[in-house]
């Protein structure tokens, strides 16, 4: 939502700042729309107050806050604090202030629900249907297989390309939240699947020959038909809950914990930006990440012999 054109000046830092976001930290177009959203917002709410951002006191920035607990839920609020935070920031990057007023606004609490998973039984039930005769089965297979196995986003699944994967090493490499690579290790049943899907993948080659995942349409899946997919294979095999794709990503992250018990591993795996305060001194080497994954995932562990 742009702003009036009677707020102009208002708009100027703002598209500025949003441009920096996306060209130089690599920000989703989802994410930058939620930013102009929120700021937008304070800019008209507080017009009446200043002729710009930078007279903006810390004072009217969190009289500003506090009138909106009561329109806006608390993560909603927590969400225009963060953005107000990251904006001025960048104005004082900009030398348009010496300082940053948003710094110590109050941020409301909320709740945080915890993420839903699937136990391990659930797991193997999801991913144990026969493939033999039905290509895009073939395909949903090793979709599944590949988030279980690698606890990948949904976006990071979908814009996965076969020269992403190194077959001799059981790698994939994936682009993150703003843009950041990881590399991450494919469980030994998650390969297998993806090798089958391969075998098959030709007949659906199209415009974007190198996606790893395409549509019937022959161009590579989108996010809302890996969802639809996914809740499609759930409700198939019988699973009670509503299933999709980040569930899949959250049951990956509680095995693995509960198997290795190594929080900073599982994180790095993650690809989180915001780690527990001892990540920032100690880094693990991939070599240590690969052990931990290979003695903890399910799908991972090799066959006993």
């Amino acid at each position: 939502m742009a702003l009036p054109a009677e707020l102009d000046h208002w708009q100027a830092d703002l598209s500025a700042f949003l441009a920096y976001l996306k060209h130089e930290r690599g920000y989703s177009d989802k994410t930058l729309s939620s930013y102009q959203l929120q700021l937008s917002a304070v800019a008209s709410q507080v017009a009446e107050q200043a002729n710009h951002w930078v007279e903006l006191t810390e004072t009217q920035l969190q009289l500003h806050i506090s009138s909106c607990r009561k329109s806006l839920k608390a993560r909603s609020l927590a969400l225009r604090v963060a953005s107000l935070r990251s904006f001025y920031r960048y104005l004082v990057q900009q030398g348009k202030l010496k300082e940053n007023p948003a710094s110590y606004l109050q941020v409301p609490k909320f709740d945080k629900p915890l993420p839903k998973n699937l136990d391990v039984d659930q797991v193997n039930h999801l991913l144990d249907f026969n493939t033999s005769e039905d290509a895009l089965a073939c395909r949903d297979k090793a979709i599944l297989e590949l988030f279980y196995s690698s606890g990948l986003r949904l976006d990071e699944l979908v814009s996965a390309n076969l020269q992403d994967i190194d077959w001799s090493e059981a790698l994939i490499r994936v682009r993150g939240k703003g843009n950041k690579q990881r590399v991450l290790p494919i469980g030994r049943m998650a390969v297998a699947a993806i090798k089958d899907w391969l075998k098959v993948r030709r007949a659906y080659v199209g415009s974007e020959p190198e996606a790893l995942f395409l549509s019937k349409q022959k161009n590579r899946i989108s996010n809302r038909q890996v969802q639809q997919r996914v809740k499609l294979w759930s409700e198939r095999q019988g699973l009670a809950q509503h299933l999709h794709p980040h569930m899949l990503r959250h049951s990956f992250a509680t095995h693995m914990l509960e198997s290795s018990s190594d929080l900073r591993a599982v994180q790095e795996l993650l690809g989180h930006a915001n780690l527990n305060t001892t990540q920032v001194y100690t880094h693990l080497d991939f070599q240590q990440l690969a052990k931990v994954y290979d003695n903890a995932h399910p799908r991972a562990k090799k066959k006993p012999e």
